[in-house]
């Protein structure tokens, strides 16, 4: 992690930098929280780091470890899946509505334009890109769907499920062959939601988070 520089923001800038270890396993599950090291790390005193820690610890991302003070939650099979079955059902949600514009004729043309954009950028990313921006190009994608399906409580019920899921997106997405098959369905949806198919784009954007859930439950469960 690089050091923070002061700003009037720095409790959120700690934040989003302990968040963004969290998701990429910088820090990874299990991983003892110790405050004046990361202060050091970040450069900062303890105190927005303290701030920062207890925000991570409300979203779940944290966890009292007894006398060891804080650590990095674990990434619990079970829980990963639960949250899983709510982002597909959301996917296809937000897939159904978004074809559902198209068909009507209500879609804008700069809302299909900007989520082509985000899936060439997705598509153009190889293999020396980090894996977090492999990450952070997938979910731009789906939120994107969210944003032009003109439903914005999607987007916000998923808010703080984000985190946990782009954590475990890593164990899908470092494989090579998983990203190109995520983009291939990426393409399928984007395709059903242009040519206005509701049930297509509901069906495939489902089937895709929900084969994602599955496979990274069957990597966590095999350690």
């Amino acid at each position: 992690m690089e050091p923070v520089a002061g700003s009037p923001v720095l409790v959120d800038l700690v934040y989003q930098r302990l968040l963004a270890a969290i998701i990429d396993c910088s820090l990874p599950p299990g991983r003892r929280i110790v405050q004046a090291e990361l202060a050091d790390q970040l450069g900062v005193s303890r105190a927005p780091v303290s701030h920062a820690l207890m925000v991570l610890k409300h979203q779940g991302l944290l966890r009292e470890a007894g006398r060891k003070g804080l650590e990095v939650a674990p990434i619990e099979p079970l829980r990963l899946r639960n949250l899983y079955h709510v982002r597909a059902a959301l996917d296809g949600l937000g897939a159904r509505t978004a074809a559902e514009r198209v068909a009507a004729g209500g879609m804008p043309a700069a809302d299909l334009a900007m989520l082509h954009d985000i899936y060439k950028r997705g598509t153009r990313l190889g293999d020396e890109a980090s894996i977090t921006a492999h990450v952070q190009a997938d979910t731009d994608f789906h939120r994107a769907i969210y944003e032009i399906s003109g439903n914005a409580a999607i987007d916000e019920t998923l808010e703080s499920l984000w985190p946990h899921l782009q954590r475990s997106m890593v164990f899908v997405l470092e494989a090579h062959a998983s990203r190109e098959q995520a983009w291939q369905e990426h393409r399928d949806i984007l395709a059903a939601i242009e040519a206005g198919q509701p049930d297509q784009a509901a069906q495939r954007a489902f089937d895709h988070a929900d084969k994602a859930g599955r496979y990274t439950e069957e990597r966590l469960r095999q350690g």
